[in-house]
């Protein structure tokens, strides 16, 4: 597997990972969180444009979409609960796997630790197997934050920082 910036022209494979994903939380007691077409086309080409839209490729197959944004995110700035640290940190959006179960969603956890040491994610409350897979990656949860909607979400922190193998993010691929 390896993971590349996402382009304009890989819109057309990301939109149907993301209905995937809404019906598989739908189907697993989780429908709730991505309703009304969320993320919408709009987001995903902001995330694109600036350059944090991501792709998870394997044996030349998408296998999973998520945006990955290095330094503060304005959905963690109140928090009903208290962060494990106040360093600078990177955030993991919208998170949606092609094919669950396989340990996609930990391969693109792991890279994100490697780009940035200190990590933040939300979920639903309902989303219990993102809940698990944050937790197998050795996430804390720490509060409840609001998306910009108002909506509450369950607040997780990677709980020790993790080395940084690179600054970098990969070269675009087309």
């Amino acid at each position: 597997m390896h993971i590349q910036k996402a382009t304009f022209k890989h819109l057309p494979q990301i939109t149907p990972v993301y209905e995937q994903a809404r019906q598989f939380m739908s189907a697993n007691g989780n429908g709730k969180q991505w309703i009304n077409g969320y993320p919408s086309e709009e987001i995903l080409r902001r995330d694109i444009m600036e350059g944090n839209l991501y792709l998870c490729v394997h044996q030349y197959k998408l296998a999973a979409v998520f945006c990955f944004k290095i330094g503060d995110d304005p959905t963690y700035a109140a928090i009903k609960g208290q962060w494990l640290r106040e360093e600078k940190y990177a955030v993991i959006h919208r998170l949606a796997v092609v094919q669950h179960g396989r340990g996609i969603a930990s391969f693109c956890i792991r890279w994100c630790l490697q780009q940035w040491p200190d990590l933040r994610i939300d979920t639903h409350a309902d989303n219990i197997p993102m809940q698990k897979t944050l937790l197998k990656n050795g996430f804390v949860y720490c509060g409840i934050i609001y998306t910009d909607n108002g909506t509450e979400r369950r607040a997780y922190q990677n709980a020790a920082p993790a080395p940084i193998k690179k600054h970098k993010t990969p070269k675009k691929r087309s």
